[in-house]
C-alpha cells in the first residue's frame, strides 16, 4: 500500500469514527428528570416544563437540575404564573438577586432592605408588560397580581443556578422558625395573640389572597 492509499484509509476510519460519535450524541444530552430539554444541550423549552403547581399560580424553571448546561454558570430562569388574587410569598434569597421581567398582567411589588441613600424601608409600587423589577441579594420582596380578571405572567433570572426553593427563605418558614415568645416580645403582643397563626416550617410558594 502506497502513502496515499494508506492516506485514504485512514480517512475513511476517521470519517466512521465521527459518525459513530455524532450517533452517540443523542444519548449524552438525554432530557433531565422533569425537564423540557430540546436536541442539543444549549436549548431548554422553558414555558413547555413541567410546572409547580401552587393555589395561586404555577412556577417553571430552568436551573442546574432541569437544564444541566447551567451547572456552574450562576444562572437560572423561572417563569411564574400568578392567577386571579394570586400572590408570590414574602421572601428573600440569601445568595442570589432577582432580575423580574413582566411579560403580561400587572403586578404590586415591594422591595425591603437598606437603599443608596443610607436608610431602610419599603420600595413599593406597580409593574406592567415591559417592566423590570429588581431585588437585590438578600432583600426581602413579594409581588401580587392585581388585575380582577386576567393572570400575570414574569420572567424571572437569578444569579443563582441552585433550582428553586434551596436559595429562599420565605416568610411562614422564617416566622415559624422563632419560638412564640420571642415573636410576642419582638412585637410588644400577648402570646395568645399569636394562637391562630399555622405553625408549619415550608418552602416559598405562591398562594392567594383569600
Amino acid at each position: 500500500m502506497n502513502r496515499r492509499d494508506a492516506f485514504k484509509v485512514a480517512g475513511a476510519g476517521l470519517v466512521g469514527g465521527g459518525a459513530a460519535l455524532g450517533a452517540a450524541a443523542p444519548d449524552s444530552a438525554a432530557t433531565p428528570v422533569g425537564g423540557a430539554q430540546g436536541p442539543g444541550t444549549h436549548l431548554f423549552h422553558l414555558t413547555a416544563a413541567k410546572p409547580s403547581e401552587y393555589d395561586g399560580g404555577s412556577l417553571r424553571g430552568a436551573n442546574e437540575q432541569t437544564f444541566p448546561v447551567l451547572a456552574g454558570q450562576d444562572a437560572s430562569v423561572y417563569f411564574v404564573t400568578l392567577e386571579v388574587g394570586g400572590i408570590r410569598e414574602p421572601h428573600w434569597h440569601p445568595n442570589a438577586w432577582e432580575l423580574n421581567f413582566v411579560v403580561s398582567g400587572h403586578a404590586h411589588w415591594t422591595v425591603l432592605g437598606t437603599h443608596p441613600d443610607g436608610s431602610y424601608h419599603n420600595d413599593e409600587f406597580d409593574a406592567g408588560p415591559g417592566d423590570l423589577v429588581f431585588a437585590p441579594t438578600g432583600f426581602f420582596h413579594y409581588f401580587a397580581n392585581t388585575s380582577p380578571t386576567d393572570p400575570l405572567t414574569v420572567l424571572i433570572v437569578f444569579n443563582s443556578s441552585t433550582p428553586e426553593p434551596n436559595d429562599d427563605l420565605g416568610i411562614v418558614g422564617s416566622f415559624n422558625s422563632v419560638p412564640r415568645a420571642v415573636i410576642a416580645a419582638t412585637f410588644g403582643i400577648p402570646v395568645s395573640a399569636l394562637d391562630g397563626i399555622p405553625t408549619e416550617v415550608r418552602p416559598v410558594v405562591i398562594t392567594r389572597a383569600r
